[in-house]
């Protein structure tokens, strides 16, 4: 783990609630049929979101959005360079997802290699009718061609620059920073 320093804190807790009251709402003004909607967090940080934004449409709309778990660390490019012996934690997908409409959620998106991942996964368990992407933050620096519609916050960096998503359900604090490498 690289040594950081941290720079700024980009997103408190209220802030990071606030996002996704606003993307719970811009979902369900961009889903023509909510009755095929569902929702895949990418473990681990990709998990809380979706969560939080079920239950933001459930208390907005009444309805119930399945909400599943995607491991993509078997379906990574640098699974060598991760650790000797990588982690593999199950996917828990409790619907088919052929014919849904697919949000994949993720806390940040960066080169767009944790997306590429995650679709390999996914269309290892079915072919869902559309696929898009929600992101709390997007900071730029792509290297494939990856785009999410749904974006929290647009956070420019530099690539000494790295954003860090804590969730109280993964980290026991609530906020989002900018942190530098110093290496």
């Amino acid at each position: 783990m690289p040594v950081t320093r941290e720079k700024i804190q980009l997103m408190s807790a209220s802030e990071i609630d606030r996002t996704l009251v606003r993307l719970a709402h811009e979902i369900l003004e961009k889903t023509e049929d909510l009755s095929r909607l569902a929702f895949i967090g990418i473990r681990r940080r990709g998990v809380p979101l979706a969560i939080r934004l079920a239950q933001k449409i459930k208390s907005l709309e009444n309805l119930d959005i399945p909400v599943g778990i995607l491991d993509i660390t078997l379906y990574r490019d640098d699974l060598s360079t991760i650790a000797e012996k990588p982690v593999h934690n199950s996917t828990d997908i409790q619907f088919p997802v052929t014919g849904k409409d697919v949000i994949l959620m993720d806390d940040v998106l960066y080169t767009g290699r944790t997306i590429r991942s995650a679709l390999d996964a996914l269309f290892d368990l079915g072919r869902p009718a559309r696929i898009q992407l929600l992101v709390l933050i997007d900071r730029g620096h792509r290297e494939l061609p990856i785009e999410a519609k749904y974006v929290g916050r647009m956070v420019q960096t530099s690539g000494r620059e790295i954003v860090e998503v804590k969730f109280m359900e993964v980290d026991s604090i609530e906020k989002v920073l900018l942190v530098e490498r110093l290496d």
